[in-house]
């Protein structure tokens, strides 16, 4: 049973980075899934990897509790985002590239 210890990225459909700073531990797959021949559902043996989700406060609390349980881990370091520098002025700029169009 293997972890992995992460930031979640921001979803598409935030435009804050709100839900972001938390770690998240979960943990990898350990069996296949498989179809259900009869209605066609992908189900798993394995429940820990559906359904088991741990949430930190902090990257050091997700690596103290994976070392506590003996939970072999990895930990996936964040890409900080380029914060991309807006200006509301920026749209009525006399040297705008492209045309302003209603």
């Amino acid at each position: 049973m293997f972890a992995r210890i992460y930031q979640p990225a921001k979803t598409a459909m935030q435009s804050g980075k709100g839900k972001t700073r938390s770690w998240v531990l979960e943990f990898e797959q350990s069996a296949a899934r498989r179809v259900d021949p009869l209605m066609g559902w992908i189900s798993s043996d394995d429940m820990k990897s559906n359904q088991v989700r741990l949430k930190f406060d902090s990257k050091e609390a997700a690596v103290a509790y994976a070392t506590e349980h003996g939970i072999p881990h990895k930990v996936s370091e964040s890409h900080g985002g380029k914060p991309v520098i807006k200006a509301y002025s920026d749209n009525f700029s006399a040297r705008r590239r492209k045309p302003w169009t209603h």
